[in-house]
This record gives structure tokens, sequence and C-alpha cells, in this order.
């Protein structure tokens, strides 16, 4: 038999011990994930920017830890001619590498927004929305907008949308 033939019979005489592995997470690790998840959101549904930064941070660190959980035992560094029962996969600590550097873009921005909201108004505090506080005034009081104009028409109307193909270029092409 020849090398190539025997990769296919040693991957499946792998897989069981492959897939048990993968099966057993740690609960504690797991705990902790939920724990850092949760916490973040609750400090990331904050009104101050500190504590939404606080939040993405360990919305961040949840997430490493939650591919750690997922990545399966801990195993050797694959070198060629190891044993494949042996090695660790590679693909979790990529993906480990990506969240953090996500995570710290992520947190650049909120620590350069933050310090600018400070600069401008002296606080963290993010200040309502003059705009979204006279909507929901009018909403409330069942008005509508001074811009609304209940005389214009939609000049686009179902028949022609109903009549429209697409032409074989990608858009859309005048009825025939």
């Amino acid at each position: 038999m020849t090398a190539t033939a025997l990769v296919p019979t040693q991957i499946r005489a792998l897989a069981p011990t492959l897939i048990e592995s993968t099966l057993e997470p740690n609960l504690t690790l797991v705990l902790v994930t939920v724990f850092l998840v949760a916490t973040g959101t609750a400090l990331a549904l904050d009104r101050s920017l500190v504590r939404v930064l606080l939040g993405m941070v360990l919305i961040g660190n949840g997430v490493a830890v939650l591919y750690l959980v997922i990545s399966g035992r801990a195993g050797r560094a694959p070198f060629v001619d190891e044993d494949p029962a042996a090695i660790s996969d590679p693909l979790p600590q990529a993906m480990v590498l990506t969240a953090i550097v996500i995570s710290l873009a992520t947190i650049g921005f909120l620590l350069a927004l933050s310090y600018r909201l400070w600069q401008v108004s002296g606080t963290d505090d993010v200040p309502d929305d003059a705009e979204d506080a006279r909507i929901q005034r009018l909403a409330l009081e069942d008005q509508t907008s001074s811009t609304y104009d209940p005389s214009e028409t939609s000049t686009t109307t179902s028949d022609e949308l109903a009549g429209e193909t697409t032409s074989p270029h990608g858009g859309a092409s005048e009825p025939t």
C-alpha cells in the first residue's frame, strides 16, 4: 500500500478521538465566558462611554475565552511527522488572534470617541439627540412632522414595479 492510501484510514481511525476531545468543554471556562459576555453586554447598553468601553473589553475577552472552550484539549505544536492525535488545531488560535485585533480596534475607536466627547461636553454621558426627542414628542401627540407633505405621491407604482425585468447586465431594464 502506498502512503496516500494510509492517510484516509488514519483519519477515519482518529476521527472518534478527535470528536470526543472536543465534546468535553471545561465547565469553568463556559461559565467565565457567559459571565464576561453577559456583564459586557449590560455595560455596553449604558449611556456612559467609559462603561461602554469596559463592556467592549469584557465582550472581547469573553469571545477569546469562548474560542478556548471550543478549541478542545490543548495539544503539541503542529510540526511535521507528528502524531495527528497529539497536535493542536491552529484554527482556534488564529481566531483568538483575530478576535483580539478586532477588540483592540473597537476599543481604540471608543477611547478616541470618549476623549473627544469629554473635550466637547466635559462629561462622558452620551446626550439625547434633539431631533430624536422631537420625533418622539410628535409620535406621542400623534402628529406628523412639518416636512411631511401628504399631497406628494410616490412616483413609482406597484404596476411599474411588477412590470420590471432584470437585464442580463445585472440592473433593472425598462418593461417591454
